[in-house]
């Protein structure tokens, strides 16, 4: 290679190695969140799919409902002691849990980029939007919701502190906390507001403290989640979805259970059969 041809080439590599080192330098500007997550919770009664791991499951949430959310999660719990789903049917029958309840439970992780931060976990996905982008108007309903965050150094130390994020609507609903189908709004018009950060005392747990605006609460209501790192350098990620093996259909609004044999049973008393009104009528 001549003079006049190594200036191009040197070049090249000078590019090369300054966006390297960029690139290094931005990402010793974010937090370590690696590794997979499990959710904490407290042990008490009841599942541990709640929204405030720090109360009891169900009514022990105390949620702040309205009086008509009120009654309608009375009815719920009604139908649910009848041997009925409620209003966690939707959910009960393989539909994705969508926000808030898919940040109570299940292994994840958080995958940082400059642009955006994802949320994963199992089959569920969020997409946390950093790069300065406006809302935008269009939105169709998801189960997940629309988020963008900023990035906060709190501490003035060049590296990030703080994940601060809003998540809006419009969500498809129903949606519920938990299985005892306590319920968000049936508008769909849900946010929340989210600072998800490493705790200060331990770099392995990781707090989300999240709250709620909803209309079927009094007021906004705010619980703090966190997460513990799960030591295993190579995490072996579960690929499982909900309708993998499982014996339950929903009709309607109506749930049924598969028999080993293959035929449909009732999941609770005096449940109507299903309407076969399209299928030919068997003959005798």
């Amino acid at each position: 290679m001549n003079s006049r041809d190594m200036f191009p080439a040197l070049a090249l590599i000078g590019v090369l190695l300054a966006s390297s080192m960029s690139a290094q330098a931005e990402d010793k500007k974010y937090p370590n969140w690696k590794g997979e997550w499990d959710p904490i919770f407290a042990r008490m009664p009841g599942q541990q799919l709640r929204f405030d791991p720090s109360k009891p499951f169900a009514k022990g949430q105390e949620a702040p409902l309205t009086e008509e959310y009120k009654k309608i999660y009375e009815d719920n719990l009604a139908e649910i002691a009848r041997g009925g789903q409620g209003l966690f049917l939707y959910h009960a029958s393989c539909l994705p849990s969508g926000m808030p309840s898919m940040m109570s439970t299940g292994r994840h992780e958080w995958i940082i980029t400059p642009e955006t931060t994802y949320f994963h976990r199992e089959d569920d996905m969020r997409r946390i939007f950093t790069d300065g982008r406006p809302w935008p108007v269009d939105l169709e309903p998801t189960y997940q919701g629309f988020s963008i965050g900023k990035w906060i150094d709190e501490d003035g130390d060049g590296v990030y502190d703080v994940l601060e994020i809003e998540t809006r609507g419009p969500f498809k609903s129903p949606r519920t906390y938990d299985a005892s189908g306590l319920p968000l709004a049936f508008d769909g018009e849900s946010s929340f507001k989210e600072r998800v950060f490493l705790d200060k005392s331990n770099p392995n747990i990781l707090h989300d403290v999240i709250t709620v605006y909803d209309h079927a609460l009094t007021r906004p209501w705010t619980a703090d989640k966190t997460y513990r790192r799960g030591a295993k350098k190579y995490p072996n990620w579960s690929r499982l979805t909900c309708l993998e093996g499982t014996n339950y259909v929903t009709i309607g609004k109506e749930y049924y259970l598969v028999s080993g044999d293959g035929y449909l049973m009732p999941t609770t008393k005096d449940q109507p059969p299903p309407d076969t009104r399209y299928f030919p009528k068997s003959q005798k």
